[in-house]
């Protein structure tokens, strides 16, 4: 094994080594690389297109996807950030692994609505992520703001208390957007220069500001520009400091879903369509999603069941197989689509305005999704076709070295050929 992993490394720091010099890094010492094994990092770029690589304006993420594998990779359904950060890590679609939205709401908790800063584990409780998995194998992990990383998985949470059994990563940040992207890169590199240990083997690192910019000014706008610039150099300061610090790396670079460009001139209005008093709207936007008031089951289909311009709805049970959603219980009876970049909303806009969002069809070349894998598991400058985002929780149990899930989405060998050995 000793001799395996000091090849290993060697070969990692021959890749590297083309990336520290455009992030000016010391090199490491060989002797140095030679005394530790692989750690597998899965970093999320939220919101990245992979489009975005041939702006230009990410030279290290162009230069690890040349050098490694790359796909354009195709989100679950629905195309929003923690569906797809937990099928990324469990390798179920939402509608198996429960968060089946950003917001949702439960029949067992009627007044305790899901929200993006849930962390009780009951939530969570349908799927192990791969962190859990590895910390049960005695793996050591952290996790730098994965969606659901702060959640003690299995646990049961106490009403005016914290969760005090559970299952977490070795090492854990709650999200908090005023920690920097420069922050969250030296939390990285700082658990990675502990002795080995405590020194975690797999980690996540979250980025949330391509996301950001895409939402508040549009895909194409020069605020998404910047904000790409300046995750290409935190990439980077990973790279180099990875290097300085002899530690070889499988990197597993990914983002939940892309972006489509939105305005004001594509809104569909409720308002225009269902009488409000007809239902209660449990999510709006990329598409909705509508509890019928009671008795008022029937009207409320007789409304959204006929043909919209730009909008299509269903009933749970009747959402196209291609989505593979609909028959999870917190899923609300009815659902509507609109086509991709329209917004629904309860009334027409007030004002003129623009943006980006996303929520969309997985199939809409606007969702897919960035995938790079680079380091000496990897196999250099190959393009692999487009696969769903179920498989990379398979890859990374086998970069880990965790058995494959009995349950699951996903396949390695949808992946298999992004592997320097396909056996």
């Amino acid at each position: 094994m000793n001799r395996i992993a000091a090849a290993l490394a060697l070969g990692l720091a021959s890749v590297l080594g083309g990336c520290a010099a455009y992030a000016d890094a010391p090199v490491a010492s060989m002797a140095v690389a030679q005394q530790r094994e692989p750690v597998t990092i899965l970093v999320s770029i939220d919101g990245f297109h992979p489009d975005y690589l041939e702006r230009g304006l990410t030279p290290t993420l162009s230069q690890l996807a040349s050098d490694g594998t790359r796909a354009a990779m195709r989100p679950s359904f629905p195309t929003k950030t923690f569906p797809n950060h937990w099928t990324l890590v469990t390798g179920l679609v939402p509608d198996h692994h429960g968060i089946t939205a950003n917001r949702m709401e439960d029949a067992a908790r009627p007044d305790d609505p899901f929200t993006m800063a849930t962390v009780d584990p009951y939530w969570w409780s349908e799927a192990k992520p791969v962190w859990v998995e590895a910390e049960e194998a005695g793996i050591r992990s952290a996790a730098m703001f994965w969606p659901g990383s702060a959640v003690a998985w299995g646990g049961t949470a106490v009403r005016y208390g914290p969760v005090t059994d559970g299952t977490m990563a070795s090492d854990w940040q709650a999200f908090s957007m005023q920690v920097s992207n420069t922050q969250r890169v030296n939390s990285v590199l700082d658990w990675l220069r502990r002795p080995a240990e405590i020194r975690p083997e797999f980690v996540t690192l979250y980025f949330d500001t391509v996301d950001s910019a895409g939402h508040g000014a549009g895909p194409a706008s020069e605020e998404t520009d910047a904000a790409l610039r300046d995750i290409d150099r935190h990439i980077a300061s990973l790279v180099a400091g990875l290097e300085t610090l002899g530690q070889p790396a499988n990197l597993v670079i990914v983002s939940d879903h892309g972006m489509a460009a939105t305005g004001s001139d594509r809104v569909i209005a409720l308002a225009d369509i269902v009488d409000p008093a007809l239902y209660r709207l449990v999510e709006g936007g990329a598409y909705a999603t509508f509890q019928p008031t009671e008795g008022n089951a029937a009207a409320l289909e007789a409304a959204l069941l006929r043909d919209h311009a730009h909008m299509e709805c269903w009933r749970k049970d009747e959402i196209p197989a291609r989505f593979q959603y609909g028959t999870h219980d917190r899923i609300p009876p009815y659902l509507c689509l609109p086509d991709t970049g329209w917004t629904i909303s309860a009334t027409a806009p007030g004002a003129q305005w623009s943006g980006g969002s996303h929520g969309y069809d997985p199939f809409a070349p606007e969702m897919a999704s960035l995938f790079i894998a680079h380091g000496p598991a990897f196999r250099n400058g190959v393009t692999l076709d487009g696969f769903q985002n179920t498989a990379v929780a398979p890859l990374l149990r086998h970069l880990v070295g965790l058995p494959q899930a009995a349950r699951s989405d996903g396949d390695l060998a949808d992946v298999r050929g992004a592997l320097a050995q396909q056996n």
